[in-house]
């Protein structure tokens, strides 16, 4: 038996194990299951998950461990960025990939065009790293919002609807909005978003956010997350799979 599983907490409502299950059962692949792995801190990976589960040939690594789950790693050359959301593991050792960069590159380009610059990130987070370094990857400039703000990033409260309006592509990195707590949303202006704009959330459960509402109803273009993560577990099952990688 072949086991892959998701780390992170909380997993109450993983998108993961119910794509895995179903791919399985779907393409009739035997011997294989998928599970979730709920750890209250990353210091419980190894006696909790690794070594309770020896028959683990792969991890997706969710919030908020995805930083903090490198420390883990024995090999992170293919690694772009200080943020991990996919581990092989082979005879024991981990090697750590980030499929957010291709699931979100590829996700965001159907509805992008050329007016959607400059963005901004909402979230500095783990999967905020991915996020910036596609857009550095396609050459589009951005600024990333802090609830402190720092020398790099711009503090929620210093935004007007000016700034926003000067954003015409807008990604929330945060979980604000996910369900149960649908009634939450970034703390932006939304009076500055226009129909130039393209609000896209990473956030995929409940389909549209309020994030995404208050984009649309001011006739943004509007994207979730539910194809970042097809794409995501799709090129995870491939580097699980590839003898190569």
């Amino acid at each position: 038996m072949k086991l892959y599983g998701l780390i992170g907490y909380p997993l109450s409502h993983s998108f993961s194990k119910k794509y895995f299950s179903e791919k399985f059962e779907l393409e009739q692949i035997d011997g294989h299951r998928y599970e979730l792995f709920p750890i209250e801190n990353i210091g419980l990976l190894k006696p909790q998950v690794l070594d309770a589960h020896p028959e683990l040939c792969g991890l997706n690594i969710t919030i908020p461990y995805k930083k903090d789950v490198i420390a883990f790693l024995d090999d992170r050359t293919a690694l772009p960025l200080d943020a991990c959301n996919c581990i092989k593991i082979t005879a024991g050792k981990l090697k750590g990939f980030n499929t957010d960069v291709i699931g979100f590159e590829e996700s965001l380009k159907p509805l992008l065009l050329p007016i959607h610059s400059p963005a901004l990130v909402l979230g500095t987070g783990g999967a905020a790293q991915a996020v910036m370094y596609v857009l550095s990857k396609l050459q589009i400039p951005f600024v990333a919002a802090s609830r402190s703000g720092n020398p790099n990033t711009v503090d929620y409260q210093s935004m007007d609807a000016g700034f926003i309006a000067a954003h015409k592509l807008i990604i929330n990195t945060t979980p604000l909005g996910t369900y149960p707590n649908t009634g939450t949303c970034p703390p932006i202006p939304y009076d500055g978003v226009g129909s130039d704009h393209y609000l896209f959330d990473l956030v995929y459960n409940p389909a549209e956010t309020q994030f995404l509402m208050e984009g649309k109803m001011r006739g943004a273009a509007i994207k979730n997350g539910s194809d970042m993560l097809e794409i995501q577990a799709e090129e995870s099952w491939r580097i699980w799979n590839d003898e190569e990688v």
